[in-house]
């Protein structure tokens, strides 16, 4: 009787084990194949140029201040020798503070980047959701990601379905 009890709980758990479900997507591959994204990129990369031309202009602006002050300092008072000093200080400041407002963790190019971006990985998210819940998976992993996936055979990877959902389809 004990046998028959742990070959029908054995039974079971491996059907359990069965019925879990998982998918494959390529995220990168996804984002690759949807203009507007491919859009947002570069809008991100145009403005993050100009951003970044701004704080070098500063910045050079503050080095070029500097080499002159280099040049001129025995001739200067010592009130002038100050005067220049926290001039350049402040140029120095303002190209950094103006980094930090464009690149920061919380610059303008970040809110950028989730204006323009973040709707489009919502889209994704329910694309993948909604494939995923119509097909019965538990579990959907991220190919593009560093997850240490091996191998994946092409049958679970549900990439261009999700694009298809979208309605982009190759």
């Amino acid at each position: 009787m004990k046998k028959l009890i742990i070959a029908c709980m054995v039974a079971f758990v491996s059907l359990a084990a069965n019925a879990q479900k998982f998918a494959l997507i390529d995220m990168e591959y996804i984002m690759k194949n949807i203009p507007a994204y491919e859009r947002a990129n570069e809008q991100l990369n145009q403005v993050s140029k100009k951003w970044q031309a701004e704080v070098e202009a500063l910045s050079n602006e503050a080095a070029t201040m500097y080499k002159n002050y280099q040049n001129e300092v025995v001739f200067l008072s010592q009130e002038q020798r100050k005067a220049k000093q926290e001039a350049i200080m402040k140029k120095e400041k303002d190209a950094g503070d103006l980094k930090k407002k464009y690149f920061g963790p919380e610059g303008e190019l970040y809110k950028k980047r989730e204006s323009l971006i973040a709707p489009i990985q919502e889209a994704v998210y329910n694309a993948v959701k909604e494939v995923s819940e119509l097909r019965g998976y538990s579990l959907v992993l991220d190919r593009a990601s560093d997850t240490g996936i091996i191998f994946a055979s092409p049958k679970v990877d549900i990439s261009n379905e999700v694009l298809a959902r979208l309605g982009y389809s190759n």
